[in-house]
C-alpha cells in the first residue's frame, strides 16, 4: 500500500506495461484485419511536451511557498489541485507511453512497409514526449511534497 508519499515510479511502469500490452493486442487484431497503423503527428509530441512544461510551471509556486521563498500566500486548494494535476499528468504520460510503445513495436516489425520508417520516428518522438510528461508529473508531485517535521521526541 502507498504510505502517503504519492505515486511511485513502479506504479507508473506497471500502468505503462498494462496499457502497452492491451494496446499491442488490440493493434495486432486491427493489423491482422488488413489495416495499417494510424497516422502520428509531430504536433502531438510538441503538445505533450508543452503540457509537461505547464505542469512544472504550476508546481513552481507551490515549491517556492514550501521553501519560504514566496511573496504571496498560497491557497491550500491551489496546492492540492496542483498535486492532483501532477499525479494526473504522471498517470496520463505513463498510459500514453504504453499506447505509443505498442505502436512502436508494430512499426518496428513492419518497418519495410512504405511510410512506416517516417511513422516510426514520429511514434518514437511521441513515446519520448510521453515519458517527459510522466517525469514532469513526478517532479511536480515532488515539488508539492510536505515533509513531516523532524521531531525525534514525538516519534511513534
Amino acid at each position: 500500500m502507498n504510505d502517503g508519499r504519492g505515486l511511485r515510479w513502479s506504479q507508473l511502469a506497471a500502468l505503462a506495461l498494462v496499457v502497452g500490452l492491451l494496446s499491442w493486442i488490440g493493434w495486432r487484431f486491427y493489423l491482422n484485419a488488413g489495416h495499417l497503423l494510424g497516422p502520428a503527428s509531430w504536433v502531438s509530441s510538441v503538445l505533450i511536451v508543452a503540457m509537461a512544461i505547464l505542469v512544472i510551471g504550476a508546481g513552481l509556486p507551490v515549491r517556492r511557498f514550501l521553501r519560504g521563498e514566496a511573496r504571496k500566500t498560497l491557497s491550500p486548494i491551489r496546492a492540492a489541485r496542483t498535486l492532483v494535476l501532477a499525479q494526473a499528468a504522471a498517470l496520463t504520460g505513463s498510459a500514453v507511453l504504453g499506447w505509443y510503445a505498442a505502436q512502436v513495436a508494430h512499426a518496428l516489425a513492419d518497418v519495410d512497409l512504405p511510410g512506416y520508417r517516417a511513422l516510426l520516428w514520429r511514434l518514437l518522438a511521441l513515446t519520448a514526449s510521453s515519458l517527459v510528461l510522466a517525469g514532469a508529473g513526478m517532479l511536480t508531485q515532488r515539488m508539492c511534497r510536505v515533509d513531516p517535521p523532524n521531531d525525534s521526541a514525538g516519534s511513534r
